[in-house]
Parts: structure tokens; sequence; C-alpha cells
């Protein structure tokens, strides 16, 4: 890549926040890299994605973009591109199943995720409710609530790519026998706090709402109903936890379903940390600010 004249139009802050987070470091920890440099590696690794006979212009854009301020790629973008690691993506969705093989995979794949600058979102809707029978050990189940706080606990130890705390997002379908719990988790300001928590409405939820219906609670291995409760109780709980602590959010998930561009792929069930991008399992988002 030819180079490059334009100098980035940086803050005092944002050299700060650079020199902490982002730029490149040698292994006694002095900075060996300027917001030049770092612009320039991120540009030229972007532009390796076009023809070769394009990528020197294309890199040249892509550094003007980033130099003035009008775009700026996602924190992994920034810490990853060009240098061994590689991981650019912002968020990323984990699948948890009802076994604890499954559960603990999504905490590892979590810690690896986190380490390389990433966040994760979960639904936690598959796990069995508290105080089910666990057939294979005649015990009975903790419930998703449990587990989601050794999810909190992994991240409060591993930090994003050594600078950052982790950032994760809990849902749970609000048809699940256990989210009367899961609404009042985090108006105790000790819980959960490393995960934003969202609740998954559904529209038959909403309509047993709107007219004064009970709404049954259904178990999410075997898909029986195991109690049913006032629809507008459940709303209420959700609105007074949201108003005491500002969580949980909502999820409209049949909503978000309908406009699923791949739904022979699987539905959605989760977003990334802070809500706004919707993904498959197993799915990535490369976020950026316009």
């Amino acid at each position: 890549m030819a180079t490059l004249r334009s100098s980035p139009r940086l803050s005092a802050n944002a050299l700060t926040v650079l020199r902490q987070r982002y730029l490149a470091k040698n292994s006694r920890g002095v900075t060996v890299e300027s917001p030049h440099d770092m612009f320039r590696r991120v540009a030229t690794d972007i532009a390796l994605a076009e023809p070769v006979r394009q990528q020197d212009k294309v890199a040249r854009q892509f550094y003007d973009m980033m130099a003035s301020l009008r775009f700026l790629p996602n924190s992994p973008t920034l810490m990853n591109a060009g240098r061994p690691l590689q991981q650019l993506s912002a968020c990323f969705v984990i699948p948890i199943e009802d076994s604890l093989e499954s559960i603990f995979d999504a905490v590892k794949q979590q810690a690896l995720i986190h380490q390389s600058g990433g966040g994760t979102g979960f639904s936690f809707s598959h796990i069995r409710p508290r105080g089910d029978r666990v057939a294979t050990t005649n015990g009975l189940a903790s419930g998703p609530l449990s587990f989601m706080r050794l999810f909190n606990l992994a991240t409060d130890v591993i930090k994003q790519g050594g600078t950052r705390r982790g950032a994760n997002m809990g849902i749970l379908r609000v048809d699940h026998p256990d989210i009367l719990d899961f609404i009042s988790l985090k108006t105790e300001p000790a819980e959960m706090t490393n995960f934003n928590l969202s609740v998954g409405l559904s529209d038959r939820f909403m309509r047993a709402v709107r007219q004064g219906r009970s709404y049954r609670l259904m178990h999410p291995r075997t898909g029986k109903p195991v109690r049913q409760l006032p629809a507008q109780m459940i709303f209420d709980r959700l609105v007074e936890a949201a108003w005491r602590s500002g969580e949980p959010g909502i999820l409209f998930l049949d909503t978000i379903n309908k406009a699923n561009p791949t739904p022979q792929l699987g539905l959605i069930e989760a977003t990334n940390p802070c809500g706004e991008q919707p993904l498959l399992a197993n799915e990535s988002c490369t976020l950026g600010s316009i």
C-alpha cells in the first residue's frame, strides 16, 4: 500500500483509549504502533478481499474513511485485523442445548470469543426448569439461572483481548417455567453484572395479555404444559422489573423470525449483547459506526 499522508483526526481522549486498548504492544507492554499505523494495518488487511489490482485503491479509501472518523469498524477489527489472531467479528450467538456437554462447551466458546475481543449472545430457553427430574442421575435440575451465573463468572475472569470486560446477552422465552425468576433476576444489583437480559415474547403471549387470558408455561424438553399463569401478571412483573432496574428488555421472537432471510437454516432465538442484531446459532456480526 502506498504511503498515506493524511493524519487521523483524534482527540486526546481517543488517543488515550487507543493506547490502552487497540495499538500494538511489544512483549514488554510498550506501545509500538501509532494510530496512523493501526488504520493502515486495518485498511491493508480489509483490502485483501478485493482483486489484487484494486487493493491499493480500496485500502486508501478505507483508510481515509477511518482517519476522518466517517466510519470506524468494531473493536475486534481494530484490534485483530492484519495480526495473527485475525478475528474481526464483534459478537457471536452460541447455541445451548439441555445437556452438561452443550452447556460447558458453550462456556468454552464464550471464553475464547471474549479473549479475542468479541461478545456473545445466548438463549437459555432449552435448559430444563429448576426442580425437574434428571433421569441419568436421579437428581433434580438446577435450572437455567444457575448456569447463567456460571457464564457470568466465566466472563469475570476472561477479559476481552486482555483489555475489555466481556459482554453477553441472555434470553429466556416467556413460556419457560422459570420465567418469573428470570424477570426478577437483575433487580438484585449484584446479579449478572456481565449480562444484558431479554425476555423472548411471542405473538400468542401478547394476544393473551390483550385479551386478559391465562398463558401456558411449557416444558422445554417435552413441549408439554407445566402450569398456567395470568398473562397480564407476567407482563406486569416484566414492566415492574424494567422500571426498577432497566432490565430485562424484550425481543419479539415471532416478528424477528418473520423477517428471517434464511428460515431453512433454523429459528433465530438470540441476538448480540446489545440486542440490535438477531443471529442464528453460530452466526456472528461484524459491526461498525458511521
